[in-house]
């Protein structure tokens, strides 16, 4: 694995914003990067981000798929369906 600072990892997360975009620059997965950033207690940048999330909640409201909302807002889909169940929003499958 490629040997990362703390401090190194901290600068590359505000200059390249992802972990994928992290990892194609020392050769190594997202998941790597992310075991790193767990490591270190470093948070994702995408972890704390109320406007995006309420922006989220609010076009799912209007009828927006989730499975869109991931595209559009560059996040996985199983991580705006986590915003949306943190939001007590999440439409329930029957």
């Amino acid at each position: 694995m490629a040997r990362i600072s703390k401090s190194e990892l901290i600068k590359l997360q505000k200059q390249l914003g992802t972990d994928e975009a992290i990892g194609k620059k020392f050769k190594i997965t997202r998941q790597a990067v992310h075991q790193l950033r767990k490591k270190y207690g470093i948070d994702s940048s995408y972890a704390d981000n109320p406007e995006r999330n309420a922006k989220i909640i609010a076009a799912y409201k209007k009828g927006s798929s989730g499975t869109a909302l991931a595209k559009k807002f560059e996040l996985s889909i199983s991580q705006t369906y986590r915003i949306l169940k943190i939001a007590g929003k999440s439409k329930k499958k029957k």
